[in-house]
């Protein structure tokens, strides 16, 4: 019988191409990462690396092996995640995930408040990303989120439309002027997102991002954020222009909106959860008071 914790220093190892890297990762000495990976080895009766000059390199039974590893690595994940989810429900934690912004705006606005009057044997947690979470992975319960959503997965519904224009400061106004359109925006300084930032699964970054590329190829780029809220800020500092969701952008008193609501940049908010945990008590209380706050919502999310 093998010891499947072992299975970790084997995934490391191949993965890294060394021990001392492996080590690092596992935060484990490598005199333990050579020990427990010969404990497996012996275990199996076979090796599954072989160490060259310049590190460690599978065996082809360790190529063979190295599929049903991570097979079994995911499992374990699944189960801790579902574990987690277990006691969530037992404590009455509810998780959503949402981007920063749209964190302050709930808070801001008595949403959350009002949720835990109407059901104090629940708590909200938020998750925070400008990247979406994986709800099948239980990373979160809820996700209120913008964009192509449509994974053939998730559940849920439209809450409102995801608006953005082009906005930028009254003084970088009085001093470049207006554009005269849309393409016209290639003619002034743009703050845009970082281009790591990622959309969708499967998709190669932020709509935002994309439609830059796109629309105005050939626009000066004065600064990349790594956040909405950073983008928000740039545009903020009058470096140039940029487009953000009208809800933020609408809502600073020095920033003026140029152009928009951007077709290309329209997509839908929706409430999601994975199918796994929708008819959970906990998140169908939540759907259902989102149903009722949906002249509430409208507003948080669009402006």
């Amino acid at each position: 019988m093998i010891d499947w914790n072992d299975l970790r220093y084997f995934l490391a190892v191949a993965r890294q191409g060394s021990t001392l890297a492996a080590s690092r990762g596992l935060d484990r000495s490598q005199s333990t990462v050579h020990r427990r990976l010969g404990e497996l080895e012996a275990a199996l009766g076979r090796p599954l690396v072989k160490r060259h000059p310049t590190g460690y390199r599978l065996t082809p039974f360790g190529l063979a092996m190295l599929p049903y590893a991570e097979e079994v690595e995911r499992a374990v994940g699944r189960f801790d995640e579902h574990q987690a989810a277990i006691g969530r429900a037992e404590t009455g934690i509810l998780r959503l995930t949402c981007p920063e912004p749209i964190m302050a705006r709930l808070s801001k606005s008595g949403f959350v408040d009002r949720f835990h009057l109407r059901h104090p044997e629940l708590r909200i947690e938020f998750v925070m990303s400008d990247s979406y979470v994986d709800l099948a992975r239980g990373e979160a319960d809820v996700a209120f989120r913008s964009g192509d959503t449509d994974d053939g997965v998730l559940v849920g519904r439209k809450l409102a439309d995801s608006l953005w224009a082009v906005y930028a400061t009254r003084s970088f106004v009085d001093q470049y002027g207006r554009p005269a359109s849309e393409s016209a925006l290639d003619a002034f300084p743009i703050a845009a997102l970082d281009q790591s930032i990622a959309g969708q699964a499967g998709q190669p970054g932020h709509r935002l991002s994309q439609w830059l590329a796109e629309s105005l190829p050939g626009a000066a780029i004065v600064s990349r954020s790594s956040s909405i809220l950073g983008l928000v800020a740039a545009v903020r500092s009058g470096l140039g222009v940029g487009a953000l969701p009208t809800a933020l952008g609408d809502s600073e008193p020095d920033l003026v909106r140029l152009t928009g609501p951007v077709e290309a940049l329209t997509r839908a908010w929706r409430i999601l959860a994975h199918p796994d945990v929708r008819s959970s008590p906990r998140v169908s209380a939540f759907f259902d008071f989102v149903a009722e706050e949906s002249a509430a919502l409208k507003t948080i999310l669009t402006g």
